[in-house]
């Protein structure tokens, strides 16, 4: 029985992580929030009147008297504090659920509200997460001086080294350059998944390196505006749609009106601010940027010759709201705070992070392999079934997108020349593979080895 023990303590208590990772401490996570609710009756009937008022808004606008109603429901829900409050994890697995909960107690006073993020404060998320407290490393910290001309090659080169990087950069290469079958475009919706997916869960040393590197010739910047793969994720074959119709669309999805007031939110320009931000830190403001690519919204670099980044929309017949069309592209074209955060990440010496010292060096890929191997061992009965579970809802809404999709054709671009290509995904699944089927080994080994205590005892 002690060697029983001590097996239990190597094989799952030492390799065990959590499953989900919890909201900062004091932040209520509106899936709580709701379930809350649930065991109190009349806080149940008020949210579920609630859900009808948005579904029939969705339809049709509701009647001033149908709207007096759900502001009544609105206002009975006021004294429970934890709904009032509840926020949203970016990236996690619940987090459209999370969302939905959200926006649904602020319908209708305070559903046209997007200046306010819905999610957990970046600040608070950067504290938590290690990880993110590198984007004061977004250049690679290297032993060689890098050069203007090869800071996005090295970016690139850097991410195809780290396995997780290069195995989600090709897939949304893929996922953006697949031509449906019958039709001359791509698939956007996939395309914008696999987007969210790399941005989410590759850190952002590596992440942010490929998306804001700095170029001094149109050849590097043409290579840096075409890393989203722009023909797929965002532009029209029919040109430039209206600003206030891109936002509409936008603001009908909950995930892409959340990123948008998070952006809003942590992009805020202030003149009298040394970083231009009126929040004093630009790297929140990258990280919310980031948060609109993948989406209705999704910005660029609107040429290969500067870091100015805008929607690709127009003002054209916006008529008497030619104001609050010119609002929407001033939220990217002119943000001082948006600027100078991508011109500091892209300078040769980054700022660090506002309160967060430098981190050391990067460790070599094989080192980082080594600590993933012995640090993040996932817990079988949690990690690995999450992962499973989303990889099966995704394949099964993959099936339903295929069965179902439909026209808006979309400029195709070459696939991407460096590591994150078409041509190598093969090998780059492999590798994904052949690192997961290694996990099993462990287990066959344990279920040997209790067997084998047991029959001792």
């Amino acid at each position: 029985m002690i060697l029983l023990g001590i097996l239990l303590n190597l094989f799952v208590i030492k390799g065990a992580v959590p499953s989900v990772v919890p909201l900062f401490p004091g932040t209520v996570d509106c899936i709580e929030a709701v379930n809350e609710c649930m065991v109190d009756p009349e806080c149940k009937r008020q949210f579920r009147h609630l859900e009808y008022c948005v579904d029939e808004e969705a339809v049709a606008p509701l009647s001033l008297e149908g709207r007096q109603v759900c502001v009544d429901a609105q206002n009975n829900l006021m004294h429970y504090q934890n709904l009032q409050e509840c926020k949203c994890q970016r990236g996690s697995r619940l987090e459209q659920q999370c969302l939905s909960v959200y926006w649904t107690i602020r319908f209708p006073q305070g559903y046209d509200d997007i200046e306010t993020s819905p999610y957990e404060d970046i600040e608070l998320e950067l504290v938590r997460n290690s990880e993110t407290s590198k984007l004061a490393s977004i250049v690679s910290v290297s032993s060689l001086p890098l050069t203007d001309q090869n800071q996005c090659l090295k970016a690139a080169q850097d991410c195809g080294l780290y396995e997780k990087c290069g195995s989600l950069r090709s897939e949304y290469a893929l996922a953006c350059t697949k031509i449906i079958p019958g039709t001359n475009h791509c698939n956007r919706h996939k395309c914008h998944r696999a987007l969210r997916r790399f941005l989410e869960r590759v850190p952002e040393e590596y992440s942010f390196g490929v998306l804001f590197c700095p170029c001094s010739d149109t050849l590097c910047g043409e290579r840096r505006r075409k890393t989203i793969v722009p023909s797929c994720s965002y532009e029209e074959r029919d040109g430039q749609p209206n600003c206030l119709n891109l936002e509409s669309y936008c603001l009908k999805d909950n995930l892409c009106r959340s990123r948008l007031a998070d952006f809003q939110q942590n992009c805020q320009p202030y003149s009298l601010s040394s970083s231009g931000c009126l929040r004093e830190s630009g790297a929140v403001c990258l990280k919310a940027y980031a948060g609109l690519i993948g989406t209705i919204m999704t910005p660029n670099y609107v040429s290969n010759s500067s870091t100015e980044v805008s929607q690709w929309c127009n003002c054209e017949g916006s008529g008497n709201q030619w104001q609050d069309c010119l609002r929407i592209l001033h939220m990217f074209n002119s943000n001082n705070c948006l600027r100078n955060a991508i011109d500091n990440m892209g300078s040769s010496t980054p700022r660090p992070v506002e309160g967060t010292p430098l981190p050391p060096p990067r460790p070599s890929p094989q080192v980082q392999r080594d600590e993933l191997n012995i640090n993040t061992l996932p817990e079988p009965n949690a990690v690995i079934e999450s992962e499973e579970e989303e990889e099966e809802e995704e394949e099964e809404e993959d099936e339903e997108e295929d069965q179902t999709e439909g026209g808006g054709g979309f400029n195709i671009i070459p696939p991407f020349s460096d590591k994150a290509t078409v041509t190598n995904l093969g090998s780059e699944a492999g590798r994904v593979h052949s690192s997961a089927s290694t996990i099993s080994i462990p287990h066959f080994l344990l279920a040997a080895l209790l067997l084998i205590a047991l029959r001792w005892g």
